[in-house]
């Protein structure tokens, strides 16, 4: 058995509209919700082999914040990949290790619930997190697999679901 965790990036900073995408950073709000979610990463007590991430400025920032004592190991084709990339990622750099930590962004994270988990693995969580995959989501996923390089469609059950609203009532939605 693998272990899978996405984390999606903190939410950006939409006021920086003189940079491009890749380069806008996090806004108050997401620093402190990085920071949220980084705590409750630490403490859910899962120790990540390694850390695979989109080397856009807003995953750097929330991976600063969230889990400073992790070495990210950036790849380009991360920046707003699609499932397929993200699971030939997966597959390529997985390793050796039982564990791997990927962080990017939607709609490739959260269409990665549809992708791992098979209609008869669906569960409580799941009916959670396929509504909205929000910024600093974290998903953690078990996959009947022993190589990264089998990884495949319908090879997973998602055990654990956070959201930095689900552990600070200050993060939740602005109306």
């Amino acid at each position: 058995m693998k272990i899978l965790g996405l984390l999606r990036h903190a939410k950006s900073d939409w006021g920086q509209s003189d940079k491009r995408d890749f380069d806008r950073g996090l806004n108050d709000r997401g620093r402190r919700g990085a920071q949220v979610i980084g705590d409750h990463i630490r403490a859910h007590g899962v120790k990540w082999d390694r850390l695979l991430a989109s080397p856009a400025q807003r995953v750097k920032a929330t991976l600063a914040e969230a889990l400073p004592d992790m070495t990210p190991e950036w790849d380009e084709r991360l920046y707003l990949a699609g499932t397929d990339t993200i699971m030939d990622i997966i597959r390529e750099k997985g390793g050796d290790g039982d564990a791997l930590l990927l962080s990017g962004h939607n709609p490739g994270l959260g269409d990665m619930l549809f992708e791992l988990v098979a209609p008869k693995q669906e569960n409580a969580l799941y009916d959670e997190a396929k509504v909205k995959f929000p910024t600093a989501a974290y998903a953690v996923f078990e996959l009947d697999i022993d190589d990264w390089a089998d990884l495949r469609t319908g090879c997973g059950t998602l055990a654990h679901f956070a959201r930095p609203r689900d552990l600070d009532a200050e993060l939740g939605p602005e109306y």
